[in-house]
């Protein structure tokens, strides 16, 4: 959300609030009505006071007009949270996050020493890929061979899967799952 529009819904935010505040008083009571209507009949009546409250009261409505009927998403952060669209003489591809998600995760479980894996791709204007692997692996596992190597046959699929250059691929060891007890004979 630009600053603008944070600052602008600040500001609406307050004037519901004092509204709302306002009413509830008048409804308990605890407000006198004449009090309040006659500090409105005064904003209404003064000259200067009427044209600010006029300036307001349209800024807010096409606001709110803006906020009801126009998505503020652009189309770039649209296209990152789909995925990647690869265009030829012959047409569009679109490769999904999931996509990849999935490829990396093909990957990762076709290692030994990984139990369990969870991928999170990023992509940016540019179609360059992050690639976010939480790994949970065997006791003995060697994470560090582990990693590299994963690491490398993770840019190697995704290269030949789908044309793309991984930029980063990070791992995180969540866990070393512990080894399964053995049963004595």
């Amino acid at each position: 959300m630009k600053i603008v529009e944070k600052l602008t819904l600040i500001i609406y935010s307050n004037i519901i609030l004092i509204l709302s505040i306002i009413l509830c008083l008048l409804v308990f009571g605890w407000l006198d009505t004449s009090l309040v209507g006659g500090i409105v009949n005064q904003i209404i009546a003064g000259e200067v006071s009427s044209k600010i409250v006029l300036g307001m009261s349209i800024v807010f409505i096409l606001l709110s007009i803006r906020c009801i009927f126009f998505d503020p998403t652009s189309k770039a952060e649209i296209k990152e949270r789909q995925g990647v669209l690869l265009e030829n003489e012959s047409g569009k591809l679109m490769i999904s996050k999931e996509t990849i998600e999935n490829l990396v995760n093909s990957v990762a479980l076709n290692f030994q020493s990984a139990e369990d894996v969870i991928t999170r791709v990023e992509l940016d204007r540019e179609n360059n890929v992050k690639v976010f692997v939480n790994l949970i692996v065997t006791s003995d596992a060697i994470i560090k061979d582990l990693s590299a190597n994963l690491q490398s046959k993770i840019k190697e699929k995704i290269k030949m899967a789908t044309d793309l250059d991984v930029k980063e691929v990070n791992i995180t060891v969540k866990k070393v799952a512990a080894k399964p007890k053995q049963e004595e004979a």
